[in-house]
């Protein structure tokens, strides 16, 4: 399973990219706004750091529009990947870019019935978002699993990208379950490297070393 951030915030995707690990960014309007960058200059410095796919989402409420910004989001860079809504206006709109050879992804995604509408216009990748599902009392890992199982049955090139996801076993679970891609905010994937076990052996581990080292001194000073 691939490891996406879900962030415009530059420092913080340095940051994960040097930790060796990041391999995509998916971005909405709400991030981009938090940055204070003009949008498509945001989307351009993000390509500049990060190898994998980035996805910029297209605002605007129909398909002309849409397309239009999409087309003009995919110039920015070879590896930015346009997010549309599922809407009717967004999957008419992702269909025809993806007949212009662009690669989409489809976001806001709640149902499986959503999640065969992306892969019948050949989306890139799908988004289901876990959190917000388990925020209205349902299971976003549930969901996750039944998508993952339909487009296994169907044969479906669409990349599920597990979305929304709130802690680290949403991330553990989303990877067991089939999940192609997982994006998440940086306080996540930070996180993933955290075990109380493994502070304690570190700190262990270079006691020790330092008491060695001290031992070795002593030694030669006899």
């Amino acid at each position: 399973m691939k490891l996406f951030l879900d962030t415009a915030h530059l420092a913080d995707i340095e940051t994960a990219n040097g930790w060796g690990i990041l391999q995509g960014i998916t971005t909405n309007p709400s991030l981009a706004a938090k940055e204070g960058l003009e949008f498509h200059d945001l989307i351009r410095a993000i390509t500049d750091v990060v190898a994998g796919p980035v996805s910029a989402e297209v605002v605007a409420d129909n398909r002309d529009e849409m397309v239009a910004q999409g087309q003009v989001l995919a110039k920015i860079a070879d590896n930015v990947v346009v997010k549309v809504p599922m809407s009717r206006e967004g999957v008419a709109a992702g269909a025809r870019l993806v007949g212009m050879g662009i690669p989409i992804n489809v976001t806001l995604v709640f149902s499986t019935a959503q999640a065969i509408l992306a892969a019948t216009i050949g989306a890139t990748f799908v988004s289901p978002f876990l959190g917000r599902i388990d925020d209205v009392g349902n299971d976003g890992l549930s969901l996750l699993a039944e998508i993952v199982e339909t487009y296994a049955a169907q044969g479906y090139d669409t990349e599920v990208l597990a979305a929304s996801l709130r802690h680290s076993q949403h991330v553990v679970q989303s990877a067991r379950i089939g999940a192609d891609a997982a994006t998440m905010p940086f306080a996540v994937m930070d996180r993933l490297f955290d075990h109380p076990l493994t502070d304690i052996g570190n700190e262990r581990f270079n006691k020790d070393w330092q008491a060695y080292q001290q031992a070795l001194a002593d030694r030669r000073k006899k």
